[in-house]
């Protein structure tokens, strides 16, 4: 062949390549497994969408007929965040908007669950100068006689919908209005973007809003404006834009940077504490990075417009209750009250659907003194607050404020501000809260929190004579309880959806019972063609056997409810205990897993890890001993882990237990030192709910039993304590019949209260969690060596994720009191934390309380060396 025909053909053939390929690109789109879409509906044009039915709009609605039509958001997003930042935009705030949403991306963008528009000739590269100019045109062109306001907005702003609402109702649309957060640039780059020195622009992050006819007049010129750039910056564009066809510029009002406001904190905005005065005033929030902090966000103030609703609810209650009082109907008729026209002013009862709540007691007046004490024992004191918080009768009179009650008066006094300032635009001032001087507060169960505070406050005018003065005030102020709520916690539920170690197949190649379908592709596209047959088998058998099994009789459904027992409360739990020498202790564990778990055939099994411990090695040995013979007495299959001479670690223990249990497995990690019963094992089993909760029961520990027997740590020296027996009176009464659990409950039981223990707050040892739960959090640090902190550290990282950590006193879990050695040779941080369980401990304030009165010397040492450095010299 001549080289020229050579060459030819080779140069044929790449052109065909290219050519195939470029067709392949914008004619195929693979789906997120095997399948392909044909090419005429993953290339269709803008032109082929139906604007008003993409966005939910009725050809006759306008904004005379429709509450809805009051602003049309469009949402800047890029192919890359469709599955996450903008579905949590759309699934979270855009269901709650005044108007519609659309979202604008590049030309071959595709997410069949949300309201997209592919941009023609728009691709997702940065600056999208090109996508917001031409996305203001399409709304234009196809909404612009449909909405009063329209709103550019990022994928990673929240928008509050009820907050929008009444700012935008509040301004004329009429007008030419460009609404945002003012910028004029930094002072590096001023020069560089072309202003004048009257000009600005409006800061696209924390959104922009534009009235009708500001729209009307900019949007026929943003090819213009598209062909005249001067910078690479978007919102500096269309700023510039925007006062050139419209003659309006962005807003100068410092009010924008509260309502529209923008984080300065990148990646970590919004990702802490959201009960803030800058959140609670803002409209919108910028930038939420992580989509999964648009949904916490919005849960946020999904509980805060509950509240809302409560307060509104209350207010409404007391309106009726006064009315009726004018009408002389007595508080107990109220409830039953008919209005004109036998209609019932409370229709719904107690227990019935639409149940509004007791009107005697939601329609309670305000009143400082409807609590009447009875007698003197029952009058609520007063607590007294200032730099530190002062009790009359606490053990500890003067203490620092707790947490709860300091985030309580920060939530009182907030929505106390509020209130104030709710007509400060109408007035022109602000009062803003500078600091709490003092304060009483008391709680009573029944009614509610009172509390009694001096405010002093900075008042500050900006309409006519401008002027800032302090001022204090005092306000009295009652949070009201409402009725009791009841709500059913899961049992069981669901994988997370978007949790990828959840969603992989299983080994075998069947994915698990919760795996999901494409959120494009029905499940007849994923399967092949070869697979139909096989799809109609299976069909046909189920529907066979379903027949089959509606025929038969109750007694014999295999899924019949009545002959089902709850799964949770047999679920089996494993036990990891960690021990290290302390044989004596481990057999009192051993006879207290047996009575519980070995006698009974309770599902529980439990791994010992155990270490060689240097000062006891016979212990090493005698715990297999002790194991294999519970396993020969009883069949059982208690494991053992020997980790032989290693450094002793808790949470290399722990985990090493853990690699004997399967994913979904519950494991419970408890101490050699505890004591539970079969309460314990129910609690358990219900409080610990995979994929959403674990729970951390805060346990009750002994004091030293010589310390709450000892005489001189519960008297005075020299005093006679005489006990007093009460004369036994009527017949005396035979013991009630138990069963052999409830007689295993009380025998590991313990009587609670001050003088014995005390319940262990800050103690995170004992977990219940399960195995997958464990490994998607990360598990312990195992850097972490000796004793403490290891569990500290866990519960930290499960506080952070996204499970639910469920704390509560349990009373059925003792921690037997054992004297505590803190190694010197520890981290100062955990030799610090052994010293701070050590002295907790050793007795009640009230056992301490005798002990130094009774001996004076650990009080006043300097006093009694003097004394005794006198009687030596004499």
């Amino acid at each position: 062949m001549p080289r020229r025909s050579r060459w030819m053909h080779l140069v044929t053939g790449l052109v065909a390549g290219v050519t195939l390929g470029v067709f392949l690109k914008l004619c195929l789109r693979s789906g997120s497994r095997t399948t392909m879409e044909p090419c005429p509906e993953a290339a269709r044009s803008v032109s082929d969408l139906d604007p008003l039915n993409l966005v939910g709009l009725a050809p006759n609605e306008t904004v005379q007929n429709s509450n809805r039509t009051l602003v049309f958001v469009g949402v800047m997003t890029a192919e890359q965040y469709l599955t996450s930042r903008a579905k949590a935009v759309y699934e979270t705030w855009g269901q709650e908007l005044p108007g519609r949403i659309a979202f604008f991306s590049s030309e071959v963008s595709r997410a069949p669950d949300l309201p997209l528009i592919p941009l023609k000739n728009v691709d997702d590269s940065y600056p999208p100068q090109k996508k917001s100019f031409l996305m203001l045109l399409y709304m234009y062109e196809k909404y612009g006689d449909k909405f009063e306001w329209f709103m550019r907005a990022d994928d990673d702003v929240y928008v509050r919908g009820d907050k929008l609402e009444e700012f935008l109702r509040s301004v004329d649309s009429r007008k030419p209005q460009f609404i945002g957060q003012a910028g004029r640039g930094t002072g590096a780059e001023r020069d560089a973007l072309a202003l004048d020195y009257n000009e600005n622009f409006c800061m696209g992050g924390p959104g922009v809003l534009i009235s009708q006819e500001t729209l009307r007049r900019v949007a026929p010129h943003v090819k213009y404006c598209l062909k005249h750039l001067y910078t690479t910056h978007e919102d500096v564009e269309l700023g510039r834009c925007v006062a050139k066809f419209a003659g309006v510029s962005c807003t100068w009002s410092y009010d924008m940077q509260t309502i529209l406001h923008h984080n300065g904190s990148g990646e970590l905005a919004y990702t802490s504490r959201l009960k803030t005065r800058e959140v609670h005033r803002a409209i919108t929030l910028h930038p939420v990075k992580d989509h999964r902090q648009m949904y916490r966000i919005h849960t946020y103030f999904k509980n805060f417009r509950i509240q809302e609703l409560r307060e509104r609810s209350l207010d409404l209650h007391r309106d009726i209750s006064s009315a009726l009082r004018e009408l002389g109907v007595p508080a107990d008729d109220v409830d039953d009250y008919m209005l004109p026209g036998e209609v019932p002013l409370f229709p719904a009862k107690v227990g019935e659907p639409g149940y509004l709540g007791d009107n005697k007691i939601l329609g309670a007046p305000l009143d400082m003194n409807r609590y009447k004490p009875s007698e003197i024992n029952d009058i609520v004191i007063y607590d007294f607050i200032s730099k530190s918080l002062y009790s009359a009768f606490h053990s500890n009179p003067k203490r620092r404020i707790e947490k709860p009650l300091r985030e309580a008066l920060d939530d009182v006094i907030r929505e106390v501000m509020e209130i104030i300032n709710a007509p400060s635009r109408q007035r022109g001032r602000v009062i803003d809260f500078n600091e709490l001087l003092y304060g009483y507060t008391r709680l009573q169960p029944l009614h509610g929190a009172d509390h009694v505070l001096d405010l002093l406050l900075k008042y500050r005018r900006y309409r006519g004579r401008k002027m800032t003065a302090a001022v204090r005030r005092h306000a009295y102020l009652q949070q009201s309880f409402t009725a009791m709520e009841i709500r059913e916690l899961p049992m069981g539920e669901p994988s997370p959806f978007e949790d990828p170690d959840i969603l992989e197949k299983s080994e075998d190649g069947n994915t698990l019972p919760n795996d999901y379908e494409d959120f494009d592709e029905s499940s007849v596209q994923q399967n092949s063609f070869f697979d139909f047959g096989k799809q109609k088998v299976k069909e046909a058998l189920e529907n066979g056997l379903m027949k089959l099994h509606e025929n038969l009789p109750d007694v014999l459904k295999w899924n019949n409810k009545a002959f089902e027992e709850y799964p949770v409360h047999d679920r089996m739990v494993h036990f990891i205990l960690p021990l290290s020498g302390r044989q004596e202790i481990f057999g009192r564990f051993m006879r207290n897993f047996e009575d519980i778990v070995l006698k009974s055939s309770e599902a529980v099994s439990l791994i010992v890890v155990s270490y060689l411990d240097s000062k006891h090695p016979l212990d090493y040995r005698n715990a297999e001993l002790l194991i294999n013979y519970y396993n020969e007495m009883y069949g059982s299959d208690i494991k053992l882990v020997q980790m032989g001479s290693n450094v002793f670690s808790r949470g290399a223990a722990l985990t090493e237990g853990l690699k004997l249990c399967d994913d979904d497995d519950l494991v419970f990690f408890i101490d050699v030192d505890m004591m539970f019963n079969h309460i314990s094992l129910r609690r358990i089993r219900v409080n610990t709910v995979k994929y959403n909760q674990v729970y951390f029961p805060i346990v009750f520990s002994e004091y030293n039993p010589d310390v709450v027997n000892g005489d001189e740590y519960n008297k005075f020296k020299g005093e006679t304590i005489v006990e007093e027996i009460e004369a036994e009176q009527g017949v005396e009464e035979e013991d009630p019949v138990r069963s052999e659990i409830e007689l295993a409950n009380l025998k590991y039981s313990k009587e609670i209260n001050d003088d014995n223990g005390y319940f262990r707050q800050y103690g995170f040892g004992i977990l219940g969690i399960f195995k997958r739960d464990f490994l998607r959090v990360g598990g312990f640090d195992l850097s972490i060596k000796g004793w403490g902190m290891e569990d500290v550290q866990l519960f930290e990282t499960l506080i952070k994720s996204n499970l639910s950590v469920y704390r509560i006193a349990d009373e059925s879990l003792i921690h037997i009191f054992h004297s505590v050695d803190c190694d010197k040779n520890l981290e100062r941080s955990q030799f610090l934390m052994c010293l701070g369980t050590k002295a907790s401990t050793y007795g009640s304030e009230k056992h301490m309380a005798y002990y130094m009165l009774n001996h004076p010397e650990v009080l006043w040492p300097d006093d009694f060396k003097e004394v005794k450095e006198e009687k030596g010299a004499s």
